[in-house]
């Protein structure tokens, strides 16, 4: 007769394994990469592009638009407009091609340069 593993036994190995892949995974690790300059300069562009008529966004001059959701703490989010997983390059594209990445959204097309998004994005991606 085979002894069944003990559950003690079994357990440190799933545990590490876990631990190793949402490790892999933390929203604050995305903006540890991004320099404070290019942070810094997201933040500019944010006000430059004049988000914040619509959106509420912390230390972003005049950004106190309620007409969609805050960006407060979006470092922390899941999920980009409650469809898309939350990540850099999943947010260059909504800031670029809004309707692309969510056919219907309501936010538009600001004609935001791929270079500018990956500089708002290390900036949104940093609120915590």
């Amino acid at each position: 007769m085979v002894a069944a593993p003990s559950y003690c036994a079994v357990c440190p190995c799933a545990l590490l394994v876990l631990a190793l892949l949402a490790g892999g995974c933390r929203p604050e690790e995305q903006h540890d990469r991004a320099p404070s300059s290019q942070r810094e300069r997201g933040r500019l562009l944010l006000a430059q592009y004049q988000c914040g008529s619509c959106h509420t966004i912390p230390d972003v001059q005049a950004a106190r638009g309620r007409t969609g959701p805050t960006l407060s703490a979006f470092g922390r989010r899941s999920y980009i407009a409650g469809h898309v997983p939350n990540g850099p390059e999943q947010l260059v594209r909504w800031i670029v091609t809004p309707a692309a990445v969510v056919p219907g959204t309501t936010m538009p097309a600001m004609g935001v340069s791929p270079e500018d998004a990956r500089d708002m994005a290390a900036y949104l991606l940093a609120l915590e």
